[in-house]
C-alpha cells in the first residue's frame, strides 16, 4: 500500500522527484529521494563490469502538504533506472593499452593482448616452440605488465614438470653436473650433432601493458592492430661510417641507391663521388615495423663462398695516402654452422661462427700502405657550404671581426669534425669567440684551429692523426649559424687554408 507522510507546518514534507525531466515518484523526504537514486545507480552497474556513463540531472521539488500518497524508493528507484536507461551515454569498459615506443593502442581485455604479442611471434617461430608470458616490472610503483618471451621448455622447468622425483635428495644436480661437464665442444661437434633453427626470440621494442578505462570506440580491432604493429614503415636513422665503407656498400646494405642516399644526405654529401671519412654520420631511411622481433637462428651453411680477411703490409718509404693491391683475393668454399641475428627478417651485425670445415682454403687480399703522415691538410668534415671565405669580409653577427682568419663551412650540428693533419693537441675547450674549440700542433710547425663546436672529442696532450674524430660540429661563441670555423697558421700568422687543402 501507499505510504502517507505526516504533516508539519512551515516545513517542505511532501517532494516530487525528476529525472532528466521526467517524474518519477514522490517522497516523503530527500533522504527517500537520494537513497532512491542510488538504488537506480546499483541497478545499472550490476552484472556490468563496464562504466555505464548517463545523462543524470536529479531535481528534488520540495512542498508542505497535510496529506500525500508517497512511493518507497525501492520502487522509485525502478522508475528511475528505466530513464537513465533511456539516457545512457556510453559506457566505459576496463581496457589494456599497450605501448610501443611513441607508438599505443587500445585492447579489450589481457588475453587479446598476449594474443597479439603470441601472433607476432609466431611470424618467426613456425614450430611453436616459444610463448609470451606478462609480468609486473616490479621497479615500477604503478602496476606495468612487460612480455617476457620463453622457450616452452623452459617454462615446463620452472613449473617443475621436468624435475626428477629424486630432486629432494639433490641427485638430479648430479646428473646434471656430470652432463653439463660432458657436453661436447662445438669444435667436435658433427654437423648432425646441431639442433638448427630458432634458438632465442625476444621484442627488439621496449613494450609496456597497463590498466585503463576508456569507451568502446577507443579499441582496436586485433586483427588491424596486427597489421599496424607488423607492417613496413619507413623510418629514419644514423649510420656511423665504418673502415672500408663506401656510398655504394652503405646503400646496398640499406636497400638503397647511392643517388638516394646522396638525396638523403643533402648537407654532407654532394654527389655519387663525395668523399667519406671513419665516424661520418649518415642518414638513411629503412623498412621498420612498429614492432620489431629480434631472434637468432641456428644455420648450416653448406658450400659457402666466404671471404679472408684483408691482409696488410707496410711500406716505411711511402706517405699513408699511397696503396697498392699486392694481390687479389680468391673466395674460400667451406660448411660451417652460424649463429645468425636477425631483426624482422634483415641480418644483424656478423654471424657467429660454431663451426667450420673449410673444403677451399680462401686467398686473402693483400694491400700495401705507407706509413709516413703526408705533409698536405684535408678539409676536417664531408660535405658543408663554404659560407666565408678568408680575409677582409662584412661582420656576419654582432661581436665578428672583419678580416676573417680562417674559412666558414656551414653544416648542421652535430656534423663529426676530423684532424686535418696529424699532430698534438695544444687545447681543447671553450675558447671565449671560437665558442668550443680544438687548436692542433703539427710536426711541420703549422696549427690548426676548428672553432664553434658543440663537442670536443679529445684532449690537450692527445696524439691525433689525419682523419682521427676531434669534435662535432656546432654554434657556440660569436657564431652567426651552425658552421665550422676552420683555421690554418704558419708561424702564427693566419694563411688560406683553402690554398694547403689536399
Amino acid at each position: 500500500m501507499p505510504n502517507m507522510t505526516n504533516y508539519q507546518k512551515n516545513e517542505n514534507n511532501y517532494f516530487t522527484i525528476k529525472i532528466n525531466g521526467q517524474e518519477v515518484g514522490k517522497v516523503g523526504s530527500r533522504n527517500d529521494a537520494y537513497e532512491a537514486y542510488r538504488y537506480a545507480r546499483r541497478a545499472i552497474a550490476k552484472g556490468n563490469d563496464d562504466l555505464t556513463l548517463t545523462m543524470a540531472d536529479l531535481s528534488i521539488e520540495g512542498e508542505s502538504k497535510m496529506w500525500g500518497v508517497v512511493e518507497s524508493p525501492e520502487k522509485i528507484a525502478a522508475k528511475m533506472a528505466a530513464v537513465l536507461n533511456q539516457s545512457k551515454i556510453d559506457s566505459i569498459q576496463k581496457t589494456y593499452s599497450v605501448k610501443i615506443n611513441k607508438f599505443s593502442l587500445n585492447l579489450a581485455s589481457i588475453d587479446e593482448v598476449k594474443n597479439l604479442l603470441e601472433r607476432v611471434i609466431s611470424m618467426y617461430d613456425e614450430k611453436d616452440m616459444f610463448d609470451v608470458n606478462l609480468e609486473l616490472d616490479s621497479t615500477r610503483e604503478v602496476n606495468v605488465l612487460m612480455p617476457k618471451v620463453q622457450s616452452k621448455e623452459e617454462i615446463q622447468e620452472e613449473e617443475g614438470t621436468l624435475k626428477p622425483l629424486l630432486s629432494n635428495i639433490g641427485v638430479n644436480k648430479v646428473i646434471r653436473d656430470a652432463a653439463d661437464a660432458a657436453d661436447i665442444k662445438s669444435d667436435y661437434k658433427d654437423f648432425n650433432d646441431f639442433k638448427y633453427g630458432l634458438v632465442k626470440i625476444d621484442f627488439n621494442d621496449k613494450i609496456e601493458i597497463v590498466e585503463s578505462y576508456l569507451p568502446s570506440y577507443k579499441l582496436a580491432n586485433p586483427d588491424t592492430a596486427f597489421t599496424d604493429l607488423t607492417g613496413d614503415k619507413e623510418k629514419e636513422e644514423t649510420y656511423e661510417v665504418q673502415t672500408g665503407d663506401s656510398l655504394y656498400s652503405i646503400a646496398v646494405h640499406h636497400n638503397l641507391t647511392v643517388d638516394q642516399l646522396v638525396e638523403m644526405n643533402p648537407d654532407k654529401l654532394q654527389d655519387a663521388a663525395s668523399t667519406i671519412r671513419d665516424h661520418d654520420n649518415l642518414t638513411v631511411v629503412v623498412p621498420r615495423h612498429e614492432l620489431s622481433v629480434r631472434y637468432v637462428m641456428e644455420e648450416l651453411r653448406k658450400h659457402e663462398s666466404y671471404q679472408a680477411p684483408i691482409s696488410k703490409i707496410t711500406n716505411k718509404k711511402w706517405f699513408t695516402t699511397e696503396q697498392k693491391v699486392v694481390q687479389e683475393a680468391v673466395p674460400g668454399v667451406r660448411d660451417a654452422v652460424l649463429l645468425t641475428t636477425y631483426v624482422d627478417n634483415r641480418v644483424e651485425g656478423t654471424p657467429e661462427v660454431e663451426k667450420v670445415v673449410k673444403t677451399k682454403e680462401a686467398v686473402p687480399k693483400v694491400i700495401e700502405i705507407g706509413t709516413i703522415e703526408p705533409p698536405s691538410y684535408i678539409k676536417p668534415i664531408s660535405g658543408g657550404r663554404l659560407s666565408s671565405g678568408f680575409g677582409p669580409r662584412k661582420r656576419p653577427t654582432k661581436g665578428a671581426s672583419t678580416v676573417h682568419k680562417g674559412v666558414d663551412w656551414a653544416t648542421p650540428v652535430g656534423t663529426t669534425v676530423v684532424a686535418s693533419a696529424a699532430g698534438t693537441v695544444t687545447r681543447a675547450g671553450w675558447g671565449s669567440g671560437y665558442g668550443y674549440c680544438v687548436y692542433i700542433k703539427h710536426n711541420d710547425g703549422r696549427e690548426t684551429r676548428y672553432g664553434h663546436l658543440s663537442k670536443v672529442a679529445c684532449s690537450v696532450g692527445q696524439k691525433v692523426n689525419q682523419g682521427d674524430k676531434i669534435a662535432l660540429s656546432g654554434n657556440t661563441g660569436v657564431s652567426s649559424g651552425p658552421h665550422v670555423h676552420f683555421e690554418i697558421r704558419v708561424n702564427d700568422k693566419p694563411v688560406n687554408p683553402l690554398e694547403y687543402i689536399n
